[in-house]
């Protein structure tokens, strides 16, 4: 008899890049997952230029990665999180998921229970994120 694993429960949202606000399109380009248990907080990005670009073809690529960017930097902490590296990862993850009409933004807050954060933000990404395409 194999031994019950810890689950621990967990928060994510989805990344979404919205080209053009006043229209609401957005495409799904991350996730972010916070694991209070754990002390968890990571996010992943993958960026479909073409499928992006297929919503606004004058989409600014550069200042999108740009953005998209700063996410897992502000996840990590230190130096490259900027003045956000001094909140915890808790408030870290409440400010990235904070509503707002810009750019960037992210899904409602949804829970979760996993026994490896890292197993569930990859499996997030599969299923929230890429497209059958993608798996090919």
């Amino acid at each position: 008899m194999q031994p019950e694993r810890s689950h621990a429960t967990y928060d994510y949202a989805i990344i979404r890049v919205v080209p053009r606000v006043e229209r609401g399109e957005f495409l799904n380009a991350g996730v972010i997952l916070a694991c209070q248990d754990t002390s968890f907080l990571d996010a992943r990005i993958e960026l479909d230029e073409a499928r992006l670009l297929a919503l606004d073809p004058g989409a600014d690529l550069a200042t999108i990665a740009q953005h998209l960017a700063a996410i897992p930097a502000i996840c990590a902490g230190g130096k490259r999180a900027g003045p956000l590296a001094v909140l915890s990862r808790r408030e870290r993850f409440d400010w990235l998921t904070a509503p707002r009409s810009a750019l960037i933004q992210t899904s409602p807050v949804h829970t979760g229970r996993c026994g490896d954060p890292g197993a569930a933000l990859e499996a997030l990404m599969r299923k929230m994120v890429r497209t059958s395409a993608d798996a090919r």
